[in-house]
């Protein structure tokens, strides 16, 4: 007893076009499902790949203008038989256009056109330390940066000089390989000649074949005024080789300031801290500053409490990329005396004796004040 035959789904149902549909509807329908109901995105689904198959199916027969002229006038009997070529996906080539614009490689996108094999060269680091002016001021410096460079022997080749690199006979050039699965044309990397389409029989023995050999590259580089801890200068081209005709990388300098002694940074201003005796603070005076231009004379007022600040504009720190200048902030830090001499302690001791005090009977003591604050 034979078993019924499973009937066919109607071809433009499956695409969900209609009879009247154009060459490209039709083309982008199949696309469509091609992507939703894939295997690969539908690992957990076990009839993704039916439904995959039957819109793979539905198009060989749609877009082949025989074959829908036959499947329009007789139906699915029309394509019955070898005769009429049924659905053959072995023998169907043009899946591969029209899943690699969504599947990459792994279909041979592209129509067989050929991978470009010229990669970009890697990017190098080089860390550089400068003083704490030469930041502010900015400079020129002279750097080696280790990074490989062409072979002097073979200038870059790999071969040995009178000879050349011959084409892969795996990939015959190409740098890689097609494997065919199915109605699926898969693209790898030729692992004979490692995807650079030629293979050197006669390498030459200063670089074994590899072109280039660790070297040293010497540059001049100019650090901008402004640039701070941490800053990265970039120079284009100045890294490692491409391979296969590919572009340099890029060089990467990044800048390690020293601290300075007396002065510290915060971003455009300097800051900077000169200590007061008692006498002077309470007197006034002048004092002198160290700037990057040479000494500033401050007149400190009478009556200067420790902590205050002074501000000298534009004697700080040059806008990077830009232009003007950040300021010099003065900190004022009055010192009081651990040591004293007997006429020290004795001038201090009139002088305590003449000055109001916190708890003098017009005021609150301090203590007074404290209590009535959490009272």
């Amino acid at each position: 007893m034979s078993s019924k035959p499973v009937s066919k789904r109607d071809y433009y149902e499956v695409l969900g076009v209609g009879r009247d549909a154009g060459d490209q509807d039709i083309k982008s329908a199949y696309r469509k499902l091609a992507l939703q109901h894939h295997p690969d995105r539908n690992p957990d689904d076990p009839e993704a790949e039916d439904r995959f198959k039957e819109a793979s199916e539905a198009y060989s027969v749609l877009s082949d203008a025989q074959k829908r002229a036959a499947y329009d006038r007789y139906g699915h009997d029309g394509l019955a038989g070898a005769a009429s070529g049924g659905f053959d996906p072995n023998a169907f080539t043009d899946f591969s256009d029209i899943l690699g614009n969504f599947f990459g490689d792994a279909f041979g996108g592209g129509g067989g056109r050929q991978r470009s094999r010229a990669q970009r060269g890697e990017d190098v680091r080089y860390d550089l330390e400068i003083a704490f002016e030469e930041a502010l001021f900015g400079m020129s410096a002279d750097i080696q940066v280790p990074r490989m460079e062409a072979c002097e022997r073979c200038q870059g080749s790999g071969s040995e000089p009178g000879s050349g690199p011959t084409t892969c006979p795996t990939c015959r050039g190409r740098g890689e390989v097609i494997y065919q699965q199915g109605f699926l044309s898969i693209r790898r990397t030729c692992s004979t000649c490692g995807g650079s389409g030629q293979i050197i029989r006669n390498a030459c023995g200063s670089c074994r074949g590899q072109g280039y050999r660790p070297g040293q590259r010497k540059l001049k580089i100019n650090i901008p005024a402004g640039v701070d801890d941490g800053t990265r200068l970039r120079l284009t081209g100045e890294g490692q080789p491409g391979v296969q005709g590919g572009p340099q990388g890029d060089l990467y300098v990044f800048l390690k300031v020293r601290e300075h002694a007396f002065f510290e940074r915060r971003e455009y201003d300097l800051h900077c801290t000169i200590p007061l005796n008692v006498a002077q603070a309470a007197l006034g005076c002048e004092v002198e500053v160290p700037t990057f231009e040479g000494p500033h004379r401050l007149k400190i007022p009478e009556g200067t409490q420790n902590g205050v600040q002074f501000k000298l504009r534009h004697r700080g720190v040059a806008v990077l990329n830009g232009s003007g200048r950040g300021d010099l902030i003065v900190h004022i830090a009055v010192k009081v005396p651990t040591r004293l001499t007997r006429d020290q302690r004795r001038l201090l001791e009139l002088l305590r004796d003449m000055l109001p005090v916190n708890n003098a009977p017009s005021e609150k003591g301090l203590f007074e004040k404290v209590k009535d604050y959490f009272v």
